[in-house]
């Protein structure tokens, strides 16, 4: 289980360093995307919002890499891959895979670091 843990922490920090990175430096061609998830990305170039999403995707790649504070970049993640999975679910159904392997791999993650969480989830009286 301690092997598949650095793998999938490895493989997730790579995932989003690369992705990540370009977001900034555009090394990897993407296609042009149709309707409504194309209006979707436009808002999100418009607005440079997902300048903030990129930084933060590479920060956090950069704690799972470093296996230093991977309980907080699994936290800063979370809700990008859920939008990465919501995302190809609803607009752009071709990448549901990657999404549904994002969203797997990150559940898998934070149950193996769930005593790291315990505390958010005490009920203050």
């Amino acid at each position: 289980m301690k092997k598949a843990t650095i793998a999938i922490r490895i493989l997730m920090g790579l995932i989003f360093l690369v992705f990540g990175l370009n977001g900034f430096f555009r090394f990897l061609p993407m296609p042009p995307m149709e309707g409504q998830a194309g209006e979707f990305i436009a808002l999100l170039m418009a607005s440079k919002l997902l300048y903030a999403v990129k930084f933060i995707e590479i920060a956090s790649s950069v704690l799972l890499l470093s296996g230093r504070y991977v309980s907080l970049g699994l936290l800063l993640l979370a809700p990008i891959i859920f939008n990465i999975f919501w995302f190809h679910v609803m607009l752009a159904p071709e990448g549901a895979p990657m999404g549904v392997a994002l969203l797997a791999m990150e559940g898998f993650m934070l149950w193996n670091h769930k005593k790291a969480y315990a505390p958010l989830l005490k009920q203050k009286s």
